[in-house]
């Protein structure tokens, strides 16, 4: 089942179950495939979907900390919610060990040295953890400190 197909099934559970909060993240999540959708022509693969669920988390995550800076703690819990909503369309998470275990082997792999071969490092490091939802920057954090 695609992505776009479960989650219109969610849709539809949400609005029998009346959970407005679940319906509202549902709706924001597939007007964005959706617009990434027509806006390209074609048909999302899911590596294409799973880029769009990951620029809403970022969104998400950059919102509840701009809303704890400004002292506004329940748009800040209405973020996390949606954000939550959000990962459960994400696949499982990275663990540390994983990150490091393809780190150590993008290092050795692409022989870098230094922190000018570190974008390098970055793409080989997210190759081994495809099929993995991935923090960009605790993914980069480890390649500064493997080329340190």
């Amino acid at each position: 089942m695609s992505l776009l197909d479960r989650i219109q099934q969610d849709l539809i559970a949400a609005m029998k179950a009346k959970d407005q909060e679940r319906l509202g993240a549902i709706r924001m999540i597939k007007t964005a495939l959706k617009k990434l959708e027509v806006d390209s022509g074609v048909a999302l693969d899911q590596a294409a979907e799973y880029k769009v669920l990951n620029t809403l988390v970022k969104q998400r995550k950059d919102a509840i900390d701009m809303f704890n800076k400004g002292s506004r703690p329940e748009l800040a819990a209405k973020e996390e919610a949606e954000l939550e909503i959000i990962h459960s369309y994400l696949p499982a998470a990275a663990t540390d060990e994983e990150m490091n275990a393809a780190v150590e082997a993008a290092v050795e792999e692409t022989g870098a040295e230094s922190l000018r071969q570190m974008g390098l490092v970055m793409k080989t490091a997210r190759e081994k953890l495809a099929g993995k939802t991935v923090d960009g920057k605790t993914l980069s954090d480890k390649v500064r400190i493997a080329l340190d």
